[in-house]
């Protein structure tokens, strides 16, 4: 995302902080924190759902997974960096941290793209081809094309490792881009290229083809099956979910095209489409649980299971050993066990409890990356390294 550094100089600080209030200061932070704390309990939760009794055994409840997995990454490597650069005054995370955070950022965005790209080939194959695609759609397979998105994904971000830097300015440490504008350039056209524009393109053109071959489909018998409807539910959520990324992303690489090969003015307009892009694009990675929850009745069953589990689970775990006493022997025995699941002595009979027991303006920068703010800005308004 952009550099990301300290919001103002520490001279305007002190003239223009107590006297004003910045409404971005408290309110945009306040909407990463929500996006944190859904995103990662509903990714938890996807992840929950289909680890739990070996449900990821399809390929595309495998891709799915690869999906979470690569979402809650993004979250928590993103989301808090990212929300500090409004409250605090420069970056405070050290160097590596400087570098490590944005390359992790563009790495699960790029497997995002990729696996989103790979489930829609998925699908269509299974729609399309459901027999003659059996020998290709194994577990094994889907595994090995999860390996190589995420080598694909190292090998277009590794650059952003030295693309990032921590420097001194105006007496603040902040975390910008070192590298020159046509090198920056050249990067994140590159970037739009790979991770938003042909996986879209890969995306509309086999969802497109998908969808025409099930409105084609005129045997009664097979498009009335439950095997057919089923494929047709599970197409139809991944096909939200990819509009979703679509649509999310979209802002974010329009507003870099505009900084680059455009006009984009520093104005507080355009400040605050940064701010709504930046937070729209990050919030992709949290409303995927919700599209699970909304369309798949698998998911809506799973998470309840989930959160039934750990409510009764709380109460419970204060429960120690239960002995169980012997009857109708000559001599008494007692057999004592730990009761790990919290089973209440009450329920059964011979029981009894035992003791214990988250062209461009001249102060924009492009990038998906957080922002800072120079001290030549208009006051509320970020200026990204212009180097």
């Amino acid at each position: 995302m952009n550099g990301s550094g300290g919001p103002r100089a520490e001279d305007a600080s002190e003239a223009n902080g107590r006297d004003s209030w910045q409404p971005e200061a408290v309110i945009v932070p306040m909407l990463f924190v929500l996006i944190f704390l859904v995103g990662t309990v509903g990714n938890a939760l996807v992840l929950a759902v289909l680890l739990r009794g070996g449900q990821a055994v399809s390929t595309t409840n495998l891709f799915i997974l690869n999906l979470g997995v690569a979402d809650l990454c993004f979250i928590v490597c993103c989301v808090p960096f990212q929300a500090t650069i409004y409250t605090l005054d420069g970056w405070v995370f050290g160097s590596l941290l400087c570098k490590a955070v944005h390359f992790l950022i563009f790495l699960t965005m790029y497997a995002s793209s990729f696996t989103l790209a790979a489930v829609s080939l998925d699908r269509y194959l299974a729609i399309r081809y459901p027999l003659h695609s059996r020998e290709l759609r194994t577990p094994r397979n889907a595994l090995a094309a999860i390996g190589l998105i995420w080598g694909l994904s190292l090998l277009f971000s590794g650059p952003y490792l030295s693309y990032y830097r921590q420097s001194k300015l105006a007496n603040l440490t902040v975390c910008h881009p070192a590298w020159s504008a046509p090198r920056r350039r050249a990067m994140d056209l590159c970037t739009f290229v790979f991770s938003y524009l042909l996986p879209v393109l890969v995306l509309g053109l086999t969802y497109a083809r998908t969808l025409r071959y099930l409105w084609r489909t005129v045997d009664p018998v097979a498009a009335g099956s439950s095997a057919r409807r089923a494929k047709r539910k599970v197409t139809r959520m991944i096909i939200i979910v990819a509009v979703l990324f679509c649509l999310c992303w979209m802002p974010h690489h329009a507003l870099i095209l505009c900084v680059w090969f455009g006009r984009f003015p520093l104005t507080p307009a355009t400040y605050a489409l940064r701010i709504l892009s930046h937070l729209v694009s990050y919030a992709n990675s949290c409303v995927n649980p919700i599209v699970y929850a909304l369309v798949s009745k698998h998911f809506r069953k799973g998470f309840r299971k989930i959160c039934a589990g750990l409510l009764r689970r709380a109460p419970r775990r204060a429960s120690g050993r239960v002995c169980i006493a012997a009857q109708g022997t000559h001599r008494s025995s007692v057999l004592e066990r730990e009761s790990t699941d919290g089973t209440h002595v009450s329920e059964a009979r011979a029981l009894r409890p035992c003791a214990g027991t988250s062209q461009q303006s001249p102060g924009l920068e492009p990038g998906p990356g957080p922002s800072w703010r120079d001290q030549n800005a208009p006051k509320g308004i970020p200026a990204v390294n212009a180097t």
